[in-house]
């Protein structure tokens, strides 16, 4: 269980977008955590692979990999 405290303007907004969206706060809110901590966790990786000097994965390779090589 989380409890997070908004500001005003961050809790209508969050109000906001639930009501035009037919979405939950709790929902925003979760889906927001989750990104945030998928971006960090990315963020992280990166760092680690250029401090070890691993080489990356150029974007054509990903592309390929994934099947969405044109």
């Amino acid at each position: 269980m989380l409890a997070l405290q908004l500001s005003k303007e961050n809790e209508e907004r969050l109000e906001a977008m639930a009501s035009r969206t037919g979405r939950t706060q709790e929902a925003w809110a979760e889906a927001a955590i989750i990104e945030s901590l998928e971006d960090e966790e990315d963020c992280r990786l990166a760092v680690e692979r250029l401090q070890r000097e691993q080489p990356g994965t150029p974007l054509e390779e990903v592309e390929r990999r994934l099947g969405l090589a044109s």
